[in-house]
């Protein structure tokens, strides 16, 4: 994997992060324990899950439409 991908995926992961923090201010508690549990911590860390939201055109609006689907599911679970 070169520094260009690996680059790309830590801007990835830190949109989405930054998103959800600006995004749901309010819960901003709920968003730190779903990025931990999300992308994990320690030696279990791994940025690259933040991908799933990206398609091929990696347009950042429909990122951020995905990425608030996926944290209002795992809000309120079925």
């Amino acid at each position: 994997m070169g520094l260009g991908t690996k680059n790309r995926q830590a801007q990835t992961a830190d949109l989405c992060k930054q998103h959800l923090r600006e995004t749901h201010a309010d819960q901003l508690l709920l968003v730190e324990e779903f990025i931990r549990e999300f992308e994990g911590s320690g030696k279990e860390n791994d940025v690259t899950r933040w991908g799933r939201f990206t398609d091929l055109k990696d347009i950042k609006e429909e990122v951020l439409v995905r990425l608030d689907a996926y944290f209002e599911e795992w809000l309120n679970p079925s």
